[in-house]
């Protein structure tokens, strides 16, 4: 268990001691939990978030705002804007950022699905709610270069959430008043060329 994220040896230890004096069903149904999740959870077919069926319950919502489409880095801050109630639109999960020091390039990540939904037409907004890091800002100006040839309005995260924090940490307070703020990438890169 100390291979997860943010559990430690001791940690680690502590659950396996508590599973020990639990019910053999108990565990035996934990176990199948787990499998269960890992082999029906799969991504939506629209957006990349993660989904039971082939479409997200975000995308299959009609009360959505299909015309806005959120771009994040990965389905962990897909849950840190949904708890803010503070955004109606749809989501694109990139799947990462550009990271050349990581070997992650552009065509690792779902660029291409992202510009095919934008061309597919009925989208207004593209919200790019990266975490502003040097990779993030990076693959922000990547989009930026590749969608604004399309008459889409993009846009970015206000600036509460500050230069290099990842979004997953923020407080859902400032993430929530950074989508309400959103401000357009030309007044962030300067004009479309």
């Amino acid at each position: 268990m100390s291979s997860l994220p943010s559990i430690g040896r001791k940690t680690a230890l502590r659950l396996v001691l508590h599973l020990l004096k639990q019910p053999r069903e108990q565990v035996e149904r934990f176990g199948t939990s787990f499998i269960t999740l890992r082999n029906e959870v799969k991504k939506c077919r629209v957006c990349r978030n993660i989904s039971d069926g082939d479409t997200c319950h975000v995308c299959a919502n009609p009360r959505r705002d299909h015309s806005t489409i959120c771009v994040v880095e990965s389905v962990v801050d897909v849950m840190a804007i949904e708890g803010t109630g503070q955004y109606g639109g749809v989501y694109h999960v990139l799947g990462g950022v550009i990271s050349p020091i990581d070997g992650v390039g552009p065509s690792d990540l779902a660029f291409d699905e992202l510009v095919e939904r934008v061309a597919a037409g009925g989208v207004k907004e593209v919200v790019v709610a990266l975490s502003t890091t040097m990779e993030g800002e990076t693959t922000a100006y990547y989009l930026y270069k590749k969608l604004c040839s399309h008459h889409v309005m993009l846009s970015a995260l206000a600036r509460g959430v500050g230069f290099g924090d990842e979004l997953e940490y923020t407080d859902e307070l400032t993430l929530g008043r950074s989508i309400k703020n959103r401000t357009p990438f030309e007044n962030i890169f300067g004009s479309k060329q």
